[in-house]
């Protein structure tokens, strides 16, 4: 019987794997059969998740890298090369600020663009060459129901978030004719350390009242977890999707469109 969503003979790049979706985004194509190479700028989170997809008999390296450096970021992408075929690119990591324009200052508008925007930008850029020359490429990037509706005091996050979906789409319909897919996807609050780091250092001694309201937003009434949006990565990822490409896919618990608030 032939296993649905195969990833086997695919070279995938998470950046921002260590942690979170991306962690789980790593594991998840790892037991697919893909080799999977962690690109992240904490080498001790993203060495765990590495050692814990190989104890389990699947592939996976890690590479230390800062994503919005350009010359690091092709540095890895060329070392890869030499032994694999990149087929395949999740663009996760990403940093978050709260607040609105006024309590944006240009150093968070600075910091939140060098990573969220520039770092797709770079790691997708470092990739595209070789997937044109190969005629094969996936590309998926993580943006955010901040792309497409407003939220309140997230001005910077939703502003990068934003960029994020429009370069999904500019990538899409530029290179189409190369057999190279790019989508999207855009989670609403998901469980993740972050989380749980934001409520317990905003709202000590609240946390559990704080979770339940924050879980409370999404219609459906919880966060999502890192393990569905790694779901939802691999289908997109998958031979299956090969007819999906220039689309986001809101993975929300109804926020978007059943959000009446």
């Amino acid at each position: 019987m032939n296993t649905k969503f195969s990833l086997q003979n695919k070279t995938v790049l998470v950046t921002g794997g260590g942690s979170g979706i991306g962690k789980a985004i790593a594991t998840t194509f790892a037991a697919q059969g893909a080799q999977v190479h962690i690109l992240d700028f904490h080498k001790n989170s993203a060495s765990e998740t590495a050692n814990e997809i190989t104890e389990q008999g699947f592939f996976a390296q890690t590479h230390v890298c800062d994503v919005s450096k350009y010359n690091q970021v092709m540095e890895v992408v060329e070392t890869i090369s030499k032994t694999s075929k990149i087929t395949t690119l999740i663009n996760n990591a990403g940093i978050a600020h709260v607040g609105n324009l006024e309590a944006c200052e240009e150093a968070d508008l600075d910091r939140l663009y060098q990573v969220n925007i520039k770092g797709v930008y770079n790691c997708s850029k470092a990739v595209i060459s070789e997937m044109k020359k190969n005629k094969e490429g996936v590309i998926v990037n993580l943006a955010s129901i901040a792309s497409s509706v407003g939220i309140s005091d997230r001005f910077a996050y939703s502003m990068t978030k934003g960029a994020v979906l429009s370069m999904t789409y500019s990538i899409a319909k530029d290179y189409i004719q190369d057999n190279i897919r790019c989508n999207s996807i855009s989670p609403a609050r998901v469980h993740t350390p972050f989380v749980d780091g934001f409520i317990k250092k905003n709202y000590p001694g609240e946390e559990q009242q704080m979770f339940e309201k924050l879980s409370k937003t999404q219609p459906i009434g919880r966060m999502g977890t890192p393990q569905e949006v790694a779901d939802m990565a691999l289908y997109l990822c998958a031979d299956e999707a090969g007819f999906i490409t220039g689309t986001d896919f809101a993975i929300d618990g109804g926020f978007i469109k059943l959000n009446s608030k």
